[in-house]
């Protein structure tokens, strides 16, 4: 459960956006979102060097 303390005169809609980036920051929605379908671990694991090749072809790029 997520604890949000509002300071005395503090506006609700900043205290609701730090509610939303403390809740974005769980990953809670993003990991129901994932347990909703079932992936086969070789598709895990072949996304996950896809991203990392990604991102080394972004910092090879950057070094140039």
């Amino acid at each position: 459960m997520l604890i949000i303390p509002i300071k005395d005169g503090e506006n609700i809609d900043r205290a609701l956006k730090r509610y939303k980036r403390k809740f974005d920051k769980t990953g809670t929605l993003r990991q129901l979102r994932s347990r909703k379908n079932f992936t086969k671990p070789s598709i895990t694991k072949r996304a996950q060097l896809q991203k990392a090749q990604y991102v080394q072809g972004l910092r090879d790029a950057v070094e140039f």
